[in-house]
């Protein structure tokens, strides 16, 4: 993978950036996302955020071995502190990291956000957490995608920020509002796969000497959010 040719995950990503956007790429790495869209005339500008010295620097290389350091900027900075006001950032992506730390880097600084109207989001794992995280600052989930790419599931959260308040059901929030209805293969073959890993939680659970009774819980009420909507797409 590279600038010229993103994985399947990245492309994806890149689809729901607005054509003419000014966009922050958190965590960008070789800033490979940005690159690729500066050069196919998407963006108008982009920053590529880094918090960690290697990649920041292989963000800048790729910046500057493209020729694209009048478009492109590689930042060294804590999540959304990559973002400055002059920078005048609409959009911005987080791709390749788990939900709670994609859900703490949006809370860390919020003031970073003023202005940004979209938020293309590729949690590893935790969505339900991401998900909460936009219905409580009223970001609405105008899109979705579920796909599968070297043995591993990812889902794509796009986010529009509105004026009124969102509100998502307890399986709307897990299983995604666009994902749910959907049911696609890739879909019902991760919640299958989480289905048998939730139950074999429930059941070391069980055994314990003290089970732990809020987890058993939580893990018996997904399982039965799970079974429900399996069942469903059985039909």
């Amino acid at each position: 993978m590279d600038a010229q040719q993103l994985s399947q995950r990245l492309a994806t990503v890149g689809e729901f950036v607005p054509k003419g956007a000014r966009v922050a790429d958190i965590g960008s790495d070789h800033a490979y996302l940005p690159a690729n869209l500066a050069l196919n005339h998407r963006i108008s500008y982009g920053v590529a955020g880094e918090v960690v010295a290697g990649p920041f620097h292989n963000a800048q290389h790729e910046i500057n071995k493209l020729g694209l350091s009048d478009i492109l900027t590689a930042r060294l900075a804590d999540g959304l502190s990559a973002i400055e006001p002059a920078d005048r950032i609409d959009t911005v992506t987080i791709a390749g990291m788990g939900g709670p730390l994609i859900r703490h880097i949006l809370t860390a600084n919020p003031e970073r956000l003023a202005g940004v109207n979209r938020l293309v989001l590729e949690p590893n794992v935790g969505e339900a957490t991401v998900r909460d995280w936009l219905q409580q600052h009223q970001f609405k989930i105008t899109a979705e995608r579920i796909l599968s790419e070297d043995g591993h599931t990812y889902e794509i959260i796009v986010a529009d920020k509105v004026a009124t308040p969102v509100t998502y059901t307890a399986a709307e929030l897990l299983f995604g509002p666009f994902l749910l209805p959907e049911k696609s293969p890739v879909f019902i073959a991760k919640w299958q796969r989480e289905l048998q890993r939730t139950q074999t939680a429930v059941s070391h659970m069980q055994q314990a000497k003290v089970a732990p009774t809020a987890n058993l819980a939580a893990a018996n009420a997904k399982i039965e959010l799970i079974e429900g909507v399996l069942a469903d797409a059985g039909k």
